[in-house]
């Protein structure tokens, strides 16, 4: 299983695990005054949350710090394209990532990760 955010290979596949969500619709509801009941009115499908977490290794901590770097490089706002266990998810942006529990593992250090991106339309 191969994960790549845009083309790049940023993430390591041991521990990598991806959870998608389902899609949604969203709709505005607004009661009248006078009228018994409310009106709603469809705004239509939206995206769906799509959270990934893993653990990164890297042989010295200015190379642990490079690897988070060029993962938070895509928290820009823009859209890219994530693939993962032959699976293609177009249009995602990245919400969230987070990291935790940095720790000695083999030869270097290994720390945790949480990324929560949003596919913007679901196709």
């Amino acid at each position: 299983m191969t994960t790549t955010l845009n083309g790049q290979s940023l993430f390591d596949e041991r521990t990598l695990k991806i959870e998608i969500a389902g899609t949604s619709r969203e709709s505005h509801r607004r009661k009248i005054a006078g009228l018994d009941g409310e009106i709603a009115i469809d705004l239509g499908a939206r995206g769906r949350t799509i959270k990934q977490t893993g653990s990164l290794r890297a042989a010295s901590k200015a190379a642990l710090l490079d690897r988070i770097g060029a993962i938070g490089d895509y928290m820009d706002g823009y859209t890219y394209t994530l693939q993962s266990d032959g699976q293609t998810f177009d249009n995602v942006r990245i919400d969230s990532f987070k990291t935790n529990n940095e720790r000695p593992g083999g030869a270097g250090l290994i720390i945790d990760y949480e990324i929560i991106y949003t596919q913007l339309t679901v196709d």
